[in-house]
């Protein structure tokens, strides 16, 4: 017969053990649970929920391990009306500032959140020709200032509407646009530059005739292939946008030149009038495709007249991939040696048999000039195929310097 103690106790182990998992089940569950948060990184912007607030920080939960910190720093950039505002509870967007600070604090931002946000949203509205409703917040010798979202944006005195530019009367800023602070402007954005926080703004371009109507009548007048002259009215990091008789198209920052750039900034400036080839309409989205490098010499097609197809040419190894080598020749071409043009024999990667630096004898076997692509051939120099074309070459050549001599 068991002792009842000895049958409770036996049952109280029992129940722990079932209650307790083992050490293996406790690991799985941790890693389970480490794998399934997502860590935060530097500059991401989260939604999070405002799990406290206090006198001096907001802790929100951003679904990592530890709730965010809105440090009191921050919290004195906010206005009270701002802080009256936020709610336990409440969602907001927050910006990661510092993914684990000395505490091992997740450290986040509401402004920074808002700043980044707003930039998105205006380089949205340059694209989309957006007309904004907003409020003259304060000026400068220059022009004045409106906000848009969280950012604070500029509008040239040149780009007033006719109506504003016959109030501005008076010797200094403050006689002339004092008395406009906090009244209601209708603009239009022209200028995104977030590297440089830069935004400008026009009312004269958010005016007068419907933009819808304007575009249309501008677009079945337009004609494919066609130069006009326009004037540049934006600048955004994907291009530029010209008016075109009242109607923007854009040159996109591919069809600005020949040579690389970063943005358009670099070659052009609002209210400059340039040259533009029509390279696309599209009437159905309302849409103008323009071009500046079509009216420009394509300089690779200039450098590449004096190769053909056959040609010995030298050039030094600049780069080795997987897929092949590129080699630069005279006048700053690169061609690309494709693995299978390297050896007669198999090579798994081009470091077998070149290294960079190398300077070679190469023949030319592939022209693209649209795709501006020149293929060259290494196992190809010595080819029998190709013996009248070097024999003939040579003799030109031979010709060429008797001449010089004579």
């Amino acid at each position: 017969m068991i002792d009842q103690n000895e049958a409770l106790t036996g049952q109280g182990a029992a129940s722990a053990q079932g209650d307790q998992p083992n050490s293996q089940t406790m690991e799985s569950l941790l890693r389970t649970e480490t794998l399934s948060v997502e860590l935060p990184q530097v500059g991401e912007i989260r939604k999070g929920t405002i799990a406290s607030i206090g006198p001096s920080q907001i802790l929100v939960s951003i679904g990592a391990k530890s709730e965010g910190v809105i440090n009191s720093r921050e919290l004195e950039q906010l206005s009270a009306e701002e802080r009256e505002a936020l709610k336990v509870g409440q969602e907001v967007n927050v910006y990661v500032i510092h993914p684990e600070d000395q505490n091992g604090n997740v450290v986040l931002s509401f402004r920074r959140a808002q700043e980044q946000l707003s930039w998105d949203t205006v380089e949205k509205m340059v694209s989309d020709e957006t007309a904004i409703d907003s409020k003259i917040i304060g000026f400068n010798k220059g022009g004045l200032i409106a906000s848009v979202g969280t950012l604070r944006g500029f509008i040239p005195s040149s780009q007033f509407s006719v109506s504003r530019r016959s109030q501005s009367t008076g010797d200094t800023p403050e006689q002339r646009w004092q008395k406009m602070i906090g009244e209601p402007i209708t603009v239009r954005i022209i200028e995104v530059d977030r590297e440089r926080r830069r935004l400008i703004l026009s009312e004269r371009a958010a005016s007068t005739e419907s933009r819808a109507s304007l575009k249309d009548r501008v677009i079945s007048e337009l004609e494919e292939g066609k130069v006009y002259t326009g004037r540049v009215t934006s600048l955004a990091d994907f291009g530029a946008f010209v008016n075109l008789n009242g109607a923007d198209g854009l040159v996109h920052l591919s069809e600005l030149s020949w040579d690389r750039i970063q943005h358009p900034k670099e070659i052009l400036e609002v209210g400059q009038e340039v040259q533009v080839k029509v390279i696309n309409i599209d009437r159905e989205k309302r849409r103008i495709g323009l071009s500046l490098r079509a009216l420009q010499q394509d300089p690779w097609k200039a450098r590449m007249e004096k190769y053909s197809v056959g040609q010995l040419v030298e050039g030094v190894i600049t780069r080795l991939t997987k897929f092949g080598a590129f080699a630069r020749l005279e006048g700053s071409i690169e061609g690309l040696i494709h693995i299978s043009e390297l050896s007669e024999n198999r090579v798994e990667h081009p470091k077998e048999v070149l290294k960079e630096g190398d300077v070679k004898t190469l023949r030319v076997i592939r022209i693209d000039t649209d795709q501006h692509r020149i293929g060259l051939s290494l196992r190809k120099v010595d080819s029998a195929a190709y013996a009248d074309k070097d024999f003939k070459m040579l003799t030109q050549k031979l010709h060429e310097q008797d001449e010089a001599k004579e």
